[in-house]
């Protein structure tokens, strides 16, 4: 275990100091009870909040009453180490370590496992007549099968050393964890069976029937897959991170005083310095033009649908990338000031905050452990009291822990998450954590990002108006100039036109002016493509009839949220262009289906407000908010879980990322960001809206399924440990055999593990269609 400090010192009053560390190792929720207890019995220390799912804590403490130090101190008394700090390199060489040490230490259980698992259980089932050596039969030679039984188990000790070597300790210590359960049980299971081999041995061949070592064996291998599970989940946010940072160019082109260009490291610029930036490339820092005409995608940024038009004295932000122009800009922010940083901070924020979902079987294993140990030492102490012999006195202690291992208790929640992601992966949906599946089932909330999400993120041209012309000789014109134009109206333009970029005409005497417009000579007339003001501009009159008429029509098309190309022939205004993003196929019927499941949808975007206003109303959602950043995007998904809302966010883009990490539940398209899908708790890999009522329905299905898990498992354990006490046996009735008792803990397992297998016949049933 170990202890990586993160953050430096955060003064929040007088002598009040807050420090937010890494911690590394944790396994469980007591593990997350150990430290912030050991934290908070120290006097001066008023907060210990740690997190499991993103291994950090944070800790405010009096610096009159207590140092770090002693904080430090406490935590590494529980059983954790202080390290020197990791960069992300480092950080994610030791979790890939780790994962392969536990790839290595299952791979040895399993190989140790099956065969011991069939040298115990074929000569019991005789009627099969399975294979089996004379030589060691239990009947025949029980003192050899003994011992080859259990060396054979001490490989899977041996690979599962890190529960006792955690799980024993805890247990002195009176803060059992999950460790610990699976330490005791396996223990109790090895022990008991030591000494069998002990009393066969002495002659007393019976107890060959009293071996037990392929149960502990099953248990240790079992828990290993989960740890190894546990392992490539958490490693997933250490990757999410890395794409965050990729955001960003390792390079940036700095003008000298000179004029020279000279290639320079990002995190060596500094605020004023001078930057070039051309087409293609992504821009390195926050700042504000100099000189130059350009068009920047911010989409990743800010969720405007088209490129944004740059001019001096714009504004540019860290890791939008530079489409059509090339031009110099000042730095103004730069490191860890930059809007992107700033995104990433509140990212780590999100995931950094305490998850509300309690795991019910790590919360158990505070008690659990120590009430079942009572009760065994209890009963064997009375027993003793009594006048029974030692041999019943080890057998109703056996019993006990025995039936009290956590075998199903275990498996309850995996094995219905395994079941559950794997139908969910079938089915084209990808959840990240069992936690996402789990709290998805509890939404009665989704916030939409609009552009990509509910809509398809490639503009359409939605009509073209010409009072003068034929539509398909200005439509024409227009793709002959638009053919040479980089902007995404230009592919909107020829997919419009459709006939072929050959058979469009030549043009003469091009000219562009980067998120402005285009004008050129096309079949000897001039022509001039793009925005009104850029039409004015070149002196094209504005004011006769048929311009005014465009005009008009382009205010009431512009109120719709679309987008507008007017274009000019001769200097005269003849033609208006409109394009969209239309909306997805799905997302009205889908909008349908959440509201017939009462939960609420909302549209939460960057974009300008008529456009999201738009396409709410064509969708039949209600409520409306536009306008925002990424970080007022994230504030209005706290304010709604504020409101007790229980909140899931779908987007797409790396604007979105922040809102996704902190809403209860991120939802990710197949087709979005790498930075979204590793930011959202759940994938939609088919890239259909129609998949989050399934993963709905799903998470409902599977949470139903552990919840009868849990009660099965539990109440094995309620019924069978008074039994195993022998509570029975007071009455006349009979004594649980160990054997019994482990045949118990497997009927409780095989239970468990059938009842999460019915996930499999999982389905959707398909919504009727319209009459209409």
């Amino acid at each position: 275990m170990a202890l990586v400090f993160e953050k430096i010192d955060t003064p929040l009053a007088d002598n009040i100091l807050t420090k937010k560390i890494s911690i590394q190792g944790m396994t469980c929720a007591s593990c997350v009870r150990v430290v912030e207890r050991s934290a908070l019995a120290l006097s001066g220390v008023s907060k210990a909040q740690v997190n499991l799912g993103s291994e950090t804590g944070e800790f405010s403490f009096d610096t009159k009453n207590v140092r770090f130090s002693q904080i430090k101190a406490a935590i590494e008394q529980a059983g954790y180490k202080v390290l020197e700090k990791e960069d992300h390199n480092q950080h994610d060489k030791r979790k890939d370590q780790e994962i392969r040490a536990l790839k290595t230490d299952l791979l040895v259980a399993s190989v140790a496992t099956l065969p011991l698992f069939y040298f115990a259980m074929a000569p019991m089932i005789s009627f099969i007549n399975l294979p089996f050596p004379d030589f060691a039969h239990p009947m025949m030679h029980p003192l050899v099968y003994s011992l080859i039984s259990a060396l054979l188990v001490l490989p899977v000790l041996y690979a599962g050393r890190r529960f006792f070597a955690h799980g024993i300790p805890a247990l002195f210590k009176l803060k059992p964890s999950m460790d610990s359960l699976v330490a005791v049980g396996t223990s109790a299971a090895i022990i008991y069976s030591v000494y069998s081999i002990i009393n066969i041995a002495l002659g007393q061949l019976a107890a060959v029937h009293h071996l037990y070592f392929e149960t502990a064996a099953v248990i240790i291998t079992l828990i290993l897959l989960g740890k190894l599970l546990e392992a490539i989940a958490k490693r997933r946010t250490s990757k999410f991170m890395q794409a965050l940072l990729n955001l960003a160019p390792q390079f940036a082109s700095l003008v000298g005083p000179d004029g020279a260009e000279h290639q320079v490291e990002v995190k060596d610029l500094l605020p004023g310095d001078t930057i070039r930036i051309r087409p293609g490339e992504r821009i390195a820092v926050d700042g504000e033009v100099l000189e130059g005409l350009s068009s920047v995608d911010e989409s990743m940024m800010t969720g405007e649908s088209f490129p944004v038009a740059k001019t001096p004295e714009s504004k540019v932000l860290a890791g939008t990338v530079n489409v059509d122009g090339s031009f110099t800009f000042v730095a103004k922010k730069v490191g860890a000031d930059t809007n992107l940083a700033h995104i990433i901070k509140l990212v780590e924020n999100a995931q950094d905050s305490k998850a509300p979902i309690a795991r019910l079987a790590d919360a158990v294993s505070a008690w659990f452990v120590p009430a079942a140990l009572l009760v065994a030492t209890l009963s064997a102490v009375i027993w003793l009291i009594a006048g029974a012999n030692i041999d019943f006195v080890f057998t109703v202690f056996t019993s006990v822990l025995l039936v009290s291992c956590p075998c199903a208790l275990g498996l309850a929640t995996p094995t219905a998450i395994m079941v559950g992601t794997g139908k969910a992966a079938e089915l084209g949906i990808l959840f990240k954590n069992a936690e996402a599946l789990e709290t998805m089932s509890q939404i009665n909330m989704l916030v939409f990002d609009k552009t990509g999400t509910l809509t398809k993120g490639k503009p359409v041209i939605s009509s073209v108006t010409s009072p003068v012309f034929d539509q398909d000789l200005v439509l024409k014109w227009c793709a002959a100039l638009e053919a040479k134009s980089e902007h995404p109206l230009a592919k909107a333009v020829l997919a419009q036109y459709g006939q072929g970029i050959e058979t469009l005409s030549q043009v003469e005497a091009f000219t562009a002016i980067p998120g402005r417009g285009i004008q050129g000579l096309v079949e000897g007339h001039s022509i001039a493509v793009g925005t009104l003001s850029f039409l004015t501009g070149l002196g094209i009159d504005s004011k006769d009839q048929t311009a005014l008429q465009l005009i008009a029509k382009g205010q009431v098309e512009s109120e719709q949220g679309r987008s507008l190309l007017f274009l000019a022939e001769n200097n005269k205004l003849c033609a208006l262009f409109s394009a969209e993003d239309p909306a997805r196929d799905e997302a009205q019927s889908v909008i349908q289906d959440l509201d017939s499941m009462k939960i609420e949808t909302v549209l939460l975007s960057g974009d300008n407000r008529r456009s999201a206003s738009a396409v709410a109303k064509k969708l039949g959602i209600n409520r409306v908010i536009a306008e925002l950043v990424p970080e007022e995007k994230a504030q209005e998904i706290a304010q709604l879980k504020k409101a007790k809302f229980k909140v899931g966010m779908v987007g797409d883009g790396v604007n979105d990322a922040p809102s996704l990490a902190l809403a209860d539940v991120g939802i990710a398209l197949g087709s979005g960001t790498d930075v979204a899908m590793e930011s959202a708790d759940l994938v939609l890999v088919h890239n259909n809206l129609n998949q989050i009522k399934t993963a709905y329905l799903l998470s409902k299905s599977t949470v139903t399924n552990i919840k009868q898990n849990l009660f099965w498992a539990f109440a094995y354990n309620i019924i069978l440990i008074p039994v195993a006490a022998g509570l029975l046996f007071v009455f006349g009735g009979p004594l649980m055999n160990p054997v019994f008792a482990a045949l118990a803990m497997s009927l409780s397992s095989v239970s468990v593990v059938s009842n999460a297998l019915r996930l499999k016949s999982f389905s959707v049933k398909k919504r009727p269609e319209s009459s209409n």
